[in-house]
């Protein structure tokens, strides 16, 4: 910034005029002088091209990105992050093998903005490693349950399924479909007496006719090599497709099954 600085003291008769000269030999200028010629034009052809250059541009844009907004995807998803979450969440304490522990209670579908919807929670429950994310889901979108249990494993948090009544104490309740994948992401994953996990075939949707046959195979093998991938790197057993993939509805496995897949590797002992 230039700093405004006072000049010295001068008199009015000390003022310089044009040139360095003193104000009583500088001539006024004579109005009636002044070279004529037409006005200025505020806008000419430069100027209104580049308007027109602008609304264009703009135009192209909000176009493209009303297109890119009014897909049902990107509509569900703002939906979801900014208008009425499908998840809810509360807080509380549960005794784990005799300690005291936190814990964040999570109950509803899992919506298309579900993953950053919960590191959110998590950061404001500030849960730390060993603390435990309590599950209460149908399951909902595959994308987001992989995203939420990449991030519960990152934070060394326990897993367990089941919700808080309003005295903090934990209930039993079910967790299904890709539920059971932020499940799996528990670095410790406790078998909840009377809780239900849920597992059943995952698809992609596509046009169900003989152009997109091909690709809905393709993308189908695609999802369940993610899915293998994703449960044996959280240490369940590989065998957690069979039973996957015995049928389109939900299984629910009983709680030998359950520790056999390595899918809980432990009983609860409050």
């Amino acid at each position: 910034m230039i700093p405004k600085i006072k000049p010295p003291g001068l008199s009015p008769r000390d003022a310089g005029g044009p040139w360095g000269q003193p104000a009583a030999e500088a001539s006024e200028p004579n109005l009636g002088d002044a070279p004529s010629g037409p006005t200025r034009r505020w806008f000419g052809r430069a100027s209104l091209s580049s308007i027109l250059f602008a609304v264009l541009i703009l135009a192209l844009w909000g176009g493209q990105a009303w297109q890119e907004l009014s897909q049902p995807a990107a509509w569900a998803y703002w939906k979801d992050r900014f208008v009425s979450p499908s998840l809810s969440s509360s807080t509380g304490e549960v005794q784990v093998n005799g300690r005291a522990r936190r814990v964040l209670a999570v109950r509803g579908p899992i919506g298309a903005a579900a993953a950053s919807w919960f590191r959110e929670r998590l950061d404001e429950a500030k849960l730390a490693s060993g603390d435990v994310v309590l599950l209460s889901s149908p399951g909902g979108r595959l994308d987001q349950g992989l995203i939420m249990g990449e991030v519960v494993r990152a934070r060394g948090l326990t897993t367990m399924v089941g919700t808080l009544d309003g005295e903090g104490r934990v209930r039993a309740s079910y967790c299904a479909s890709a539920c059971v994948l932020v499940f799996a992401g528990g670095v410790v994953r406790e078998a909840f007496p009377g809780s239900a996990l849920g597992v059943h075939q995952f698809t992609t949707d596509a046009p169900q006719s003989a152009d997109f046959g091909r690709d809905v195979v393709a993308d189908t093998q695609k999802t369940t090599g993610i899915i293998l991938a994703y449960m044996t790197k959280m240490g369940i057993s590989p065998s957690i497709l069979q039973a996957m993939s015995a049928t389109k509805d939900i299984r629910w496995l009983n709680e030998k099954e359950i520790l056999d897949l390595k899918l809980a590797t432990d009983r609860f002992a409050g």
